[in-house]
């Protein structure tokens, strides 16, 4: 995978392939500048944060052993890994003023396997700065790697100066490679729902006339029509059963497609900041800019958003699961039954709505709080840190919710009872389910 500071997708992120360097020239350009200015930068020579009006002398170490304080279990080895592909995107973009000698070994950390032990809490989407003080202690050897099997150990060394401290961290490296996971995995997900819909909409006789060219022709939402087109490109054209069948069927299109549209909106906002000079102050044109792009509120709002809009689509899967255990609907015994009385796939319906309250848990939006740290010098966060990680959170309930309906609309599309099927765990169908709704 090549890096050049620009193109970074979120599959990228989450591909895990070696990394290479296209060209170190932007990150060399804003070094140099970094290097010849004589008034006051920030971070520089002068303190962080409330400590901005003092001045100091080579104090960045002490940043970095400062900062790197966070709390709680490790993040996985995935994520930690991510996040260094990501920032060393990021510092490829140019603007940052570290020392460019360091992105080679950054790269070669990312391709022997080493991530750094970055905790969980720390963050509220101003940026990352224990997960990335933490990889500088790394760096520097204070603060051990974590190696390829995941035991600590000795890996790559970089000799960060004072200078390198506070361009190196100033960044949300971290809660973008959480988002760009989720982004990946949830889009993989959501895009698997549509081959589960068409096997509830053949179990059940669903008509096939609400995905009309015509009907969406008459509404052009984009991802209602991109859906209703791969759906109806799945379905046999048969005469409806039904005048009207219920909205898991009806209004399919126009649901998932809303949350089909909130992804690639999120993905596009995730994807510029992975390619962005998010850095504070940032170095260009010979001069340092003191600025606010380190604020993710971008990212916090899309996911927010993106979030809130699974939970519809999951609801609608649980809902065209109901009908899979209805006769009325399928034809066949209550719960998909191999008998009359036994309880066959009743079982689905619990498992999907005690995932769908997870799923809605995880929607609550973060961009309604906020914090004032630092004496009051830093007055308002994002939490897309936060936002980030329910995302990535809610990959599971999704695939659980989506699971049960693929498991009884395969059991009904099989005709239980002709011959009798015994009752039987569905555990193993559900675990078989998930591997394949995620590729």
């Amino acid at each position: 995978m090549l890096l050049d500071g620009a193109t970074l997708t979120c599959a990228q992120v989450a591909s895990g392939v070696p990394v290479s360097i296209v060209s170190l020239d932007r990150a060399g350009a804003a070094w140099r500048t970094a290097r010849t200015l004589t008034a006051p930068v920030y971070g520089q020579s002068t303190g962080v944060g409330a400590n901005k009006d003092t001045t100091v002398e080579e104090g960045g170490l002490d940043l970095l052993r400062s900062h790197a304080g966070g709390a709680g279990p490790l993040v996985g080895e995935e994520r930690a890994r991510a996040m260094l592909v990501v920032r060393l995107n990021q510092l490829l973009a140019g603007g940052s003023g570290v020392d460019p000698a360091l992105l080679p070994v950054l790269a070669e950390a990312i391709n022997d396997g080493f991530t750094p032990p970055v905790r969980t809490y720390g963050a509220i989407g101003t940026g990352d700065l224990t997960a990335l003080a933490t990889t500088a202690l790394c760096l520097l050897g204070e603060r051990e790697w974590r190696g390829p099997e995941g035991r600590p150990g000795p890996g790559p060394r970089f000799a960060l100066s004072s200078g390198d401290a506070l361009p190196f961290i100033s960044s949300g490296a971290a809660t973008l490679a959480d988002a760009a996971l989720a982004v990946h995995r949830l889009r993989t997900l959501m895009e698997s729902a549509v081959t589960v819909a068409a096997r509830s909409f053949t179990a059940v006789n669903a008509s096939a006339e609400p995905l009309a060219p015509a009907v969406h022709e008459a509404r052009p939402q984009p991802g209602q029509a991109d859906v209703a087109a791969r759906l109806r490109g799945m379905l046999a054209a048969e005469e409806a059963v039904r005048v009207q069948d219920p909205y898991g069927y009806r209004a399919f299109a126009q649901v998932h497609g809303a949350a089909m549209d909130a992804l690639t909106r999120a993905g596009r906002v995730v994807e510029v900041d992975l390619n962005a000079a998010t850095e504070n102050p940032l170095f260009s044109d010979e001069l340092a800019w003191h600025n606010g792009n380190f604020h993710a509120a971008p990212v916090a709002l899309a996911l927010d958003a993106m979030r809130a809009a699974l939970v519809p689509a999951a609801q609608l899967s649980a809902a065209r699961l109901a009908t899979l255990m209805e006769p009325a609907y399928t034809g066949l015994l209550p719960f998909l039954g191999g008998a009359q009385g036994r309880s066959g796939a009743m079982i689905l319906e619990y498992v999907a709505q005690d995932a769908l309250a997870e799923l809605r848990l995880l929607s609550a939006p973060v961009a309604g709080g906020t914090a004032v740290i630092s004496r009051g010098t830093e007055d308002h966060a994002s939490f897309a840190t936060q936002a980030a990680r329910a995302a990535l959170r809610c990959v599971e309930p999704l695939e659980i919710v989506l699971a049960c309906e693929l498991v009884a609309a395969r059991r009904a599309l099989a005709q239980p009872g002709s011959p009798s099927e015994p009752d039987r765990p569905l555990d193993t169908d559900l675990d078989e389910a998930r591997r394949e709704l995620s590729g």
